[in-house]
């Protein structure tokens, strides 16, 4: 797959995400043409892989609290999202 163009790799993941539903919406009514389809399949594919990329970065992110014995909070750990 190509890199993610430069307009879409600032999109911040609500903004990509909301593009990407607009798309979507627009592909399902069928009131585009094919080439125009193709075009916007296109943008859809590198707004998705954009989400996906950044929902992964946030996932690395994530710490879940570890508790001792007694129930008192004794640090962190990487979340395991598997």
């Amino acid at each position: 797959m190509s890199d993610i163009p430069p307009d879409i790799s600032a999109l911040p993941f609500e903004e990509a995400l909301r593009q990407l539903e607009e798309i979507v919406s627009q592909l399902e009514a069928g009131q585009v043409s094919l080439e125009k389809s193709i075009e916007m399949y296109e943008m859809g594919n590198h707004l998705r892989s954009h989400c996906e990329r950044l929902l992964k970065s946030a996932e690395g992110r994530i710490e879940k609290i570890t508790l001792s014995a007694s129930g008192t909070p004794k640090g962190v750990e990487p979340l395991d999202v598997e």
